[in-house]
């Protein structure tokens, strides 16, 4: 806004003592008359007669009020309407009063038309004077906003709606969603990711409705929450969100490791031992490979935000023709479903062999005959020796037959009864193969922890997060409060949409069982869903990791921005050192 201007003290003393009169008056012209033009000068007192004009409609007349010098104003009787021009709210209009202001202490606000500066002490007075918008703290209005700052050219689809694809996009949908599928059943899983969606809508929605009323700079949601609420809710917002962004690159980067170790490499890529199920050396190949990891990806955002945004679009782009591939299988399955044996026992309840039981030669070996000729030998077969063996499973064993040992397919394909029976839910404790039917680890396939509803919704929330991807480089916008509510709500409803069809999909077209192996031990440790795929399991494979390596790094992008603008605001003195940038970059938050 403008801002009126008294000039110098001593003119203004003299002007006092001349005239005792306000310096500037409110003038009542009709329509046919024009007003006073302003006349040309360098001095600020000077004051456009444009800008202060309104219009009056009445009985009598018909004209509009015109703010005008004093000195532009004759002396007659009809020129006697001044304004005492003392506002007392910035929000108020001013008020109009006839005759002449008698005392010189009647003066013109310097700040009438300027934002306030200063910050309610508390929350509740925050509150009570909340006017709309994003109100700036004193240092950031004191700053100069000119064509000098930086330029920030990203728009609503490199600047948002990508990054936060790729960053919903994570781990979780390729490697845990069809296990949530055959434990839940296909409704509660799409009451899951209802409800999940649903609150990211909300909170996209919120957002929208803050950044859409005011200027939104560097430090995206938390300087939106710190100058709406207060710094007493942003500061504690913002460290909470920036050790959420953290953890969630942590999280990524397992994912991308455990992708790597044990589907795209499981021979080669072993360093401590062949038994990567096994908690300390599964711990080992994390903490190894996750650290070479994160350095790769702490490097390309320690390059700076426009190499991240130019390699982003590639990983991206593996996502997206991962997820068509899985469109493509479950099309493809439909008329010819891929062969993929599984081996089952028993019925009420069904029990899921392990492929490494059979010598991962399931069709040779998935029978109930107890003798097996092997050459010149003539030894048990695997599948009776684990089974028979096992005195809690006796009751399955005949003389020299196993009862009831069938081999079916895994992806039957695209039909409406696999649809049904995967609708309802299969909750187990660890152990078990069934709710309180325990099974033996040793050659079957049980679950390896207590699961719940709750459980579940915990497990699958961090597929739907990531929508901060945007906001937090709202720095690098060009413009933010257009950008940020387009893109993160287009993102929002892009992948949930995803998510929606992959829960119908994957319910109609895989075996029960075989979506209740959560690490593919009933298929030679196979990805689930990378079977599913067409042309190739590896297309999802590659895209499953490019997935989880483009999360982390949106993630790691944004993560030192937020943790900058808070060090920025001097919340926390500990953070000072943190505050400061190299070429642009926040190099010491990150």
């Amino acid at each position: 806004m403008a801002t009126l201007t008294e000039g110098n003290e001593q003119q203004q003393e003299q002007t006092c003592n001349s005239s005792n009169r306000s310096p500037y008056h409110v003038k009542f012209t009709d329509n046919n008359q024009n007003y006073p033009q302003r006349q040309n000068s360098t001095n600020q007192d000077d004051l456009s007669s444009t800008s202060r004009h309104g219009s009056l409609s009445s009985t009598e007349k018909s004209g509009r009020f015109v703010v005008v010098k004093s000195s532009e104003v004759s002396d007659t009787n009809e020129n006697d309407v001044v304004s005492n021009v003392n506002l007392t709210n910035e929000n108020e209009k001013l008020p109009l009063q006839t005759g002449q202001a008698s005392e010189c202490s009647i003066k013109l606000n310097e700040s009438i038309f300027e934002e306030r500066d200063d910050r309610p002490r508390t929350v509740l007075d925050q509150l009570y004077n909340y006017r709309g918008g994003i109100v700036p703290n004193a240092a950031e209005a004191e700053k100069p906003t000119g064509p000098h700052q930086k330029s920030a050219n990203l728009g609503t689809i490199f600047g948002v709606y990508l990054p936060c694809v790729q960053n919903i996009f994570g781990v979780i949908v390729f490697i845990r969603l069809f296990w949530l599928i055959g434990i839940a059943g296909a409704l509660q899983t799409l009451l899951i990711v209802l409800i999940c969606s649903s609150c990211t809508l909300l909170t996209a929605i919120s957002m929208a409705a803050i950044a859409t009323n005011g200027l939104v700079p560097a430090g995206g949601a938390y300087f939106m929450i710190s100058r709406s609420l207060g710094p007493e809710f942003g500061g504690a917002v913002g460290i909470l969100f920036y050790l959420g962004n953290t953890f969630a690159a942590s999280m990524y980067i397992v994912g991308a490791v455990e992708i790597v170790v044990k589907y795209m490499c499981p021979e080669k890529c072993r360093l401590f031992g062949d038994d990567v199920e096994k908690p300390l050396i599964a711990f080992n190949h994390y903490r190894i490979y996750g650290t070479i990891l994160l350095l790769l990806i702490g490097t390309c955002v320690l390059i700076g935000i426009r190499f991240v945004t130019r390699i982003a679009p590639f990983s991206l782009f593996a996502v997206v023709i991962s997820i068509l591939a899985i469109y493509a299988g479950v099309i493809k399955s439909s008329f010819s479903p891929p062969d993929l044996p599984i081996c089952l026992v028993g019925s009420n309840p069904s029990h899921l062999i392990k492929s490494n039981v059979l010598q991962n030669d399931i069709r040779r070996y998935c029978h109930g005959i107890q003798w097996c000729n092997e050459g010149n030998e003539t030894r048990l077969c695997p599948l009776y020796a684990s089974i028979c063996n096992n005195k809690s499973l006796n009751t399955l064993c005949a003389s020299d037959h196993i009862n009831d040992v069938r081999i079916e397919q895994g992806v039957p394909g695209l039909k409406h009864w696999q649809l049904s029976e995967n609708l309802f839910s299969h909750y187990r404790a660890e152990g078990e193969i069934e709710r309180d039917i325990k099974g033996d680890a040793t050659f079957e396939v049980v679950a390896q922890e207590l699961t719940t509803f709750l459980i579940l919704v915990g497990i699958y929330f961090p597929s739907v997060t990531g929508i901060m991807a945007g906001s937090n480089r709202s720095g690098d916008l060009r413009d933010p409060s257009r950008s940020i509510p387009r893109g993160t709500i287009a993102a929002i409803l892009t992948t949930s949409f995803v998510y929606f069809s992959n829960v119908i999909f994957l319910a109609a077209c895989i075996h029960g069982s075989l979506l209740r192996d959560k690490f593919g031990d009933s298929i030679n440790k196979q990805l689930v869903v990378s079977v599913l795929a067409w042309p190739s399991k590896w297309v999802i494979m590659i895209g499953a990791f490019c997935s989880t390596v483009g999360a982390g790094l949106q993630t790691l992008t944004g993560a030192p921005r937020l943790l900058q603008a808070v060090a920025k605001d001097d919340l926390i003195p500990i953070l000072r050192p943190l505050a400061k940038s190299w070429r642009g970059e926040p190099i010491p938050a990150l």
